[in-house]
């Protein structure tokens, strides 16, 4: 990730009032740099009795796969995944600004050799709570894992849905423009006579372009397919958003001191990029503790216990850091395993 963006007096000091309307009662809350909020629970319930009404400025998250990679974070069964997701979504249009986004990264597995339809499912019953199906972005990984099977090739692209509440919602799309390509030196350095006029399309469609209008433009806005690399620096989770994804759509649907929404924690990678851009990141700890300690049973197999303890085992509301306890016959080599967790910043 880059360097933060640097924080304004004022925008800090706007930023901590959000953040101490929002959560009056939070102690993690760290209002001398970019305020945050970490809640300790269940998403559904979290979302339900913590998170004020129309509070949020964008939620992005990737909720856990349809029982996929279940040794890791566990899953819910396709035939289930609706019933399962639909009052979660219910409770994120509940906490979402109406000028707000829900971009949710999810794609259907294949079941008995073909896709199964729950993502197909689980759109038309959003639509049916009152949400927008406004776009739909495509991740092109650049670098996906090889893999073959009987009737299909590798998956080299997921989805990223975007949904609302209304139809006029915050979209800073000039913040996204990308380079105009190489092809534009050249391109433009001869126009023809019908590069000069708007060229109608010769099979009727309706659609035309007229070449002049791209001279002098250094920067243009992108197309919806997203191409960029899996990679993020953590090994150690089976489904992690490399760093740019979170950024990128950040950038595009919030500003300065906008409040960000992941409600499946997961490794904490949109609640730190949040942070970074000087937003005011939620995120809810119980799924980042689990993971954590997953992670550290699978580097030491000789950890005996190893379980929650601060204000997670407390059942605090809210908490300012995440403890974690545990007993082993080779306290170094846990010590070694928990300072390389990806999510450890500093020791």
């Amino acid at each position: 990730m880059g360097s933060p963006q640097k924080l304004p007096p004022r925008t800090r000091s706007k930023m901590s009032e959000v953040a101490r309307n929002l959560f009056p009662s939070h102690i993690g809350c760290n209002t001398l740099k970019a305020p945050h909020c970490v809640f300790l629970g269940d998403c559904l319930d979290v979302l339900d009795n913590q998170i004020p009404a129309e509070s949020v400025d964008l939620v992005f998250t990737s909720p856990p796969y349809a029982d996929q990679r279940k040794s890791n974070y566990g899953g819910i069964h396709p035939n289930d995944y609706v019933d399962w997701f639909l009052p979660r979504a219910e409770k994120i249009k509940q906490v979402l600004k109406p000028s707000g986004s829900f971009v949710l990264n999810i794609k259907e597995k294949a079941v008995n050799g073909e896709r199964h339809t729950y993502v197909l499912n689980l759109i038309l019953g959003m639509k049916e709570q009152g949400w927008l199906w406004t776009e739909e972005y495509v991740w092109h990984k650049k670098n996906c894992y090889p893999g073959k099977w009987p009737n299909r090739f590798r998956d080299s692209w997921e989805r990223l849905h975007q949904f609302n509440k209304q139809r006029k919602f915050k979209m800073n799309q000039e913040a996204v423009m990308v380079p105009v390509g190489d092809w534009y030196e050249n391109r433009m350095r001869n126009l023809s006579e019908t590069d000069k006029v708007r060229d109608e399309s010769k099979v009727g469609s309706g659609f035309g372009k007229k070449v002049e209008n791209w001279v002098g433009r250094d920067m243009v806005y992108p197309t919806n397919v997203l191409h960029g690399a899996t990679e993020c620096g953590n090994r150690q989770h089976s489904a992690v958003f490399p760093y740019w994804l979170p950024e990128w759509f950040i950038d595009l649907f919030t500003d300065l001191g906008d409040v960000v929404l992941d409600p499946f924690l997961g490794s904490g990678t949109t609640y730190r990029v949040a942070q970074r851009l000087r937003r005011v990141p939620i995120g809810i700890a119980l799924p980042m503790a689990e993971e954590i300690i997953s992670q550290l049973r699978q580097a030491c197999p000789g950890l005996d216990r190893v379980s929650p303890a601060g204000s997670l085992r407390r059942s605090k509301e809210t908490v300012g850091d995440i403890d974690i306890m545990g007993t082993s016959d080779d306290p170094d080599a846990v010590m070694d395993a928990l300072v390389a967790l990806p999510q450890v910043r500093e020791v």
